[in-house]
């Protein structure tokens, strides 16, 4: 079992820069794949970001690339997100989300969820 824990959200104009964090519970953190997904009122929950158990492999949403950057320190039990340049596009409610071993883009492969953090950017 893992519990995750989302933390970071916030305001910020367009063109600033967040940090998302999820602390995860259990002592087998290394054995999962993590990764972040987001939903926008009305909108469907979609793929942002994905990083492997070792942080070797790291893959992004095309929407994302360039911009932001996920990281793990398995030492500490977190995973982080931080995310430059941001649009008011990027405005969703961001979930961190846990499957073993390899990443993947696909939703309903994630077996843990956060509850959530908010991330609001104004134009």
């Amino acid at each position: 079992q893992v519990q995750l824990v989302e933390s970071g959200g916030g305001l910020v104009q367009a063109g600033g820069s967040l940090r998302l964090s999820c602390a995860a519970s259990g002592r087998t953190f290394s054995r999962y794949a993590m990764g972040w997904f987001r939903q926008a009122p009305g909108k469907k929950r979609e793929f942002v970001a994905a990083i492997n158990w070792s942080g070797g492999t790291t893959v992004y949403a095309d929407s994302v690339k360039g911009r932001f950057t996920i990281s793990r320190d398995n030492a500490k039990n977190t995973v982080h997100l931080q995310m430059n340049s941001l649009k008011p596009e990027d405005t969703a409610v961001y979930y961190c989300a846990a499957k073993a071993l390899f990443t993947s883009v696909t939703l309903h492969e994630y077996d843990y969820w956060g509850q959530g953090t908010q991330v609001t950017v104004s134009s």
